[in-house]
């Protein structure tokens, strides 16, 4: 492994490669959309999170798996919310019942609006925004609420409902490996939502493990091309 960061004490980034989490969030700005990778506690950007709490940007729309609470150890969405700086959050599960946590305190005091969305329109409203288009259009659901104020297509014998593309200002990402260039290396679990929340971030961020000089990676394993990564800072 090459460590690009010459001097771990600086404060200055060499080219896209940040020295600390901080310095890559520095100018995240109240009122931010923040795509937060990782499902039930795995393959999440928790270095990230943490500068993201120091930080302390509030009114933040947070889009992520859930904000469920792990163990004290662990950080997770639901530090945020709890540290008041979450304004909506944008999730399949926000939280569970009876164990909401936070989250739950949260939205049942109206501080907090929870937007619940399947995963696979989740998926393919950032797929779209990653791509550029204004949205797509996905088979119907049986269920009336997700239909509401949603502009609804007949194709063939099915009808098909208008789901708007999303492009957050931020991505928050956790990969495994990157090189100075931004093609990021997945493992396991950073694979679920990291790959598709880094083409729909303005500004994807990578938190990762090792960073590698350019050629220090196989390119047959890069899952996220480096045209979609804007910052990589390599995980204490």
């Amino acid at each position: 492994m090459n460590d690009p960061r010459e001097n771990s004490g600086s404060t200055v980034a060499k080219g896209i490669v940040y020295p600390s989490p901080e310095a890559a969030l520095a100018d995240i700005a109240q009122g931010a959309t923040v795509l937060i990778g990782g499902f039930a506690g795995l393959g999440r950007p928790e270095g990230l999170l943490r500068a993201l709490l120091a930080n302390g940007a509030k009114d933040l729309t947070c889009i992520c798996q859930g904000a469920w609470p792990q163990s004290p150890e662990i950080m997770d969405v639901a530090d945020l919310v709890a540290n008041g700086q979450v304004r909506k959050l944008i999730a399949p599960l926000g939280f569970y019942a009876g164990s909401g946590g936070p989250v739950a305190a949260f939205w049942q005091s109206g501080e907090l609006d929870v937007e619940t969305v399947p995963p696979g329109v989740l998926a393919e409203q950032l797929r779209a925004g990653g791509a550029g288009l204004a949205g797509v259009f996905l088979p119907a659901a049986p269920i009336g609420r997700f239909l509401e104020g949603k502009e609804v297509r007949r194709f063939g014998d099915r009808d098909f409902v208008f789901e708007s593309a999303i492009k957050a200002d931020f991505a928050l990402l956790r990969a495994e490996e990157a090189d100075t260039l931004g093609n990021l290396i997945y493992r396991g679990s950073q694979r679920n939502w990291n790959p598709v929340m880094a083409m729909a971030g303005r500004v994807s961020i990578a938190e990762v493990s090792l960073v590698h000089e350019p050629g220090g990676i196989d390119p047959e394993a890069v899952i996220t091309p480096g045209i979609f990564v804007n910052r990589v800072v390599q995980a204490d």
